[in-house]
């Protein structure tokens, strides 16, 4: 990943971006060209100390069979982004611009065994139905012994052992406090949530360019 030193991300900020997003796109190489899917993921440590992401693919998915346990894949975890205008900027002579969040995690990729599947499943089911509280999380429990014993035949375990991280979270930090904070509130402004996202996350990262902004007032009840 080609990061800017202002834009790039040490090494605990980048694995709790990906553990946080738990989304990303594998990619792989068959040889002839690269291949590539998305799906959910979550990252281990072994009790050696070796970080690890898991997740699994359709058993037809191409993927599969080139998890040799030594060839590299690249697994890439992406957040929100936005385009800026260069109108946006306080500053004459700006050029349009692309914010951004993104963390790539590199490193050779192995089947898991039936047993390893079986945790993979209920560790991956549970950190996203985490996400639905106060819900009751719904488990592979509920199913039929017969119905998720066909599930898991139709899925194939995947492990990667990851050997380098990289992160870089592009928000605009080389640019003056009055461009930065024009930026933000152009995009918060903006209607889609991309937008919206990238300027919270400019605000949280840099709060002193918006001091001198007037503060809102709460309608208490």
């Amino acid at each position: 990943m080609y990061t800017p030193p202002l834009f790039k991300q040490d090494l605990t900020a980048s694995l709790e971006f990906a553990e946080a997003r738990g989304f990303g796109m594998v990619c792989a190489w068959n040889g002839a060209r690269p291949i590539a899917s998305s799906l959910p993921f979550y990252l281990n440590h072994t009790e050696g100390g070796a970080l690890q992401a898991l997740f699994h693919v359709a058993r037809g998915n191409p993927l599969a069979k080139f998890a040799d346990g030594a060839t590299p894949w690249l697994l890439a975890a992406n957040g929100p982004d936005a385009y800026v205008s260069a109108d946006w900027y306080v500053s004459s002579d700006q050029v349009p611009t692309w914010l951004y969040q993104s963390v790539h995690l590199t490193g050779p990729v192995r089947l898991l065994s039936d047993e390893e599947l079986a945790v993979q499943i209920d560790v991956l089911s549970a950190k996203f139905e985490n996400w639905l509280s106060p819900k009751k999380p719904w488990t592979p429990a509920k199913m039929t012994p017969a119905k998720l014993e066909a599930m898991k035949k139709a899925i194939i375990g995947l492990v990667m052992t990851v050997e380098e991280v990289e992160g870089s979270f592009k928000l605009n930090q080389h640019k003056s406090e009055s461009d930065y904070a024009a930026v933000a509130g152009a995009l918060q402004r903006r209607p889609d949530t991309g937008s919206q996202q990238i300027a919270d996350l400019m605000r949280k990262a840099r709060p002193q360019a918006f001091a001198g902004e007037p503060k809102l007032e709460r309608n208490v009840p």
